[in-house]
């Protein structure tokens, strides 16, 4: 007898950063993007979708429903207040005991490695299947901090790599990232699915006509405004959490080596992560010392809206992260009809396409990404067949597409007796 397709009850775990914060304020970045767009697709397929997050203020309230079908419940664990990230690994058990006594759910997907340390023993113990995302894998330990992410606290590079075998499924968002979860984190193929974002090309599309305001958080700069379109050289843009992981000096040192009558301004968008609280200053300071300090504006985390209207006015968008697991940015760029020039790092080499949605940099060296800059500037024709690509392949990945192959993994979990079981994992 067929199974029924009755709609499913899913916890989306987060324990560290709330999906329902501004992405590039404190920890909140591509995750949190991703988490929450997802859910809202899973839901208008349908599906009732609880988040889990930890309480970082004390006004918070028990629940917040962001969308129908969608609701952000806030846990208590550790102290109701924001905390460093690499912090939150003695709050795991507390958010366990918290999350045991709701539910109970069809599937329970984790988002980053501390919420599948709080989540894959308690769906053990009430036989909830139980599915994780990395969105970040630690780099080994051997590897400078540069070059990756670090490991954030003592726990993390055993923990992931018991997720990765552990788990009834394990989603990557990129081919890049499937590899990493296979190589180093000992993983097994038949129960990885790579499922890309989306990006929504309704709110992220070319010829915004409208100004991108914010009060920016920590900069000292309020109400910074950036027209969407500018004359002249016109702005590079930067969005991301400003932290060392997403090479801003990178970003800095390349808009310097551009020459003076093409160089762009650069617009850095995003706020410093509670780890790395001295960096805006250190950034600022580079700027100085490379004879840029006016040609850099730093405006802060930007809503989603606003943010739309800054890409959709920018000449390019820079990605220079050291890793990125794919680059939600890069898609929300090039959805923007804007070139992108991004690093060669995990998945941006499948977010961007060499020399046809964007530029992607095999090399850190500043002059190289300057020339890159300096040549989507100087060739209008070059830059507008990169938009139009760019836009043209955005317009294929939808956040409902990324959702529909989220439920074919859970379906295959929820029924593990239906025929083609591995062949859904791997379709989606």
């Amino acid at each position: 007898m067929p199974h029924v397709l009755t709609p499913l009850h899913i916890a989306l775990v987060c324990l560290h950063t709330s999906p329902g914060d501004e992405p590039g304020s404190g920890d909140a970045g591509g995750m949190n993007v991703v988490v929450r767009h997802q859910a809202e697709a899973l839901a208008a397929l349908g599906h009732t979708v609880d988040i889990l997050t930890r309480r970082s203020s004390p006004l918070l309230p028990p629940f917040i429903d962001l969308a129908p079908g969608v609701t952000l419940r806030f846990l208590d664990a550790g102290p109701a207040e924001p905390v460093a990230k690499g912090d939150h690994e003695s709050f795991i058990d507390e958010f366990r005991a918290r999350m045991s006594t709701l539910g109970p759910w069809d599937v329970i997907h984790s988002h980053h490695w501390f919420s599948g340390m709080a989540a894959l023993p308690l769906a053990r113990l009430t036989g909830t299947p139980h599915v994780q995302s990395f969105h970040s894998i630690a780099a080994p330990e051997s590897s400078p901090l540069s070059w990756g992410e670090r490991p954030e606290s003592p726990g993390r590079l055993s923990g992931e790599a018991w997720l990765a075998q552990q788990s009834d499924a394990v989603i990557a968002i990129s081919d890049s990232e499937a590899h990493t979860v296979l190589e180093r984190l000992g993983g097994s193929a038949d129960r990885l699915a790579i499922v890309p974002p989306g990006v929504d090309g309704t709110l992220f599309r070319p010829n915004l006509a409208a100004v991108a305001s914010d009060t920016s958080a920590g900069t000292g700069e309020v109400g910074v405004s950036v027209p969407a379109s500018s004359p002249g050289r016109g702005y590079a843009v930067v969005a991301a959490r400003l932290q060392p992981l997403k090479g801003l000096d990178l970003a800095i040192q390349a808009v310097a080596a551009v020459p003076a009558a093409l160089r762009p301004e650069l617009v850095i968008a995003g706020d410093a992560s509670s780890d790395f609280d001295g960096y805006v200053d250190e950034l600022r300071s580079l700027a100085s010392d490379h004879g840029i300090a006016d040609g850099v504006r730093f405006v802060g985390p930007q809503s989603r809206a606003n943010l739309a209207a800054l890409l959709s006015g920018a000449r390019v968008v820079l990605v220079p992260s050291h890793s990125e697991t794919y680059g939600l940015v890069a898609l929300e760029g090039a959805a923007s009809g804007v070139p992108v020039v991004a690093a060669a790092a995990g998945g941006l080499r499948e977010a961007v396409i060499d020399s046809e949605t964007g530029l992607v940099m095999q090399s850190r060296d500043p002059a190289l990404w300057a020339a890159a800059i300096g040549r989507i500037l100087a060739d209008p024709a070059f830059a507008d067949r990169l938009s139009q690509a760019g836009r043209e392949r955005a317009e294929l990945l939808s956040w409902n597409r990324s959702a529909s192959g989220l439920v074919a993994v859970y379906r295959a979990l929820v029924h593990p007796d239906a025929a083609g079981r591995h062949q859904e994992l791997a379709i989606a």
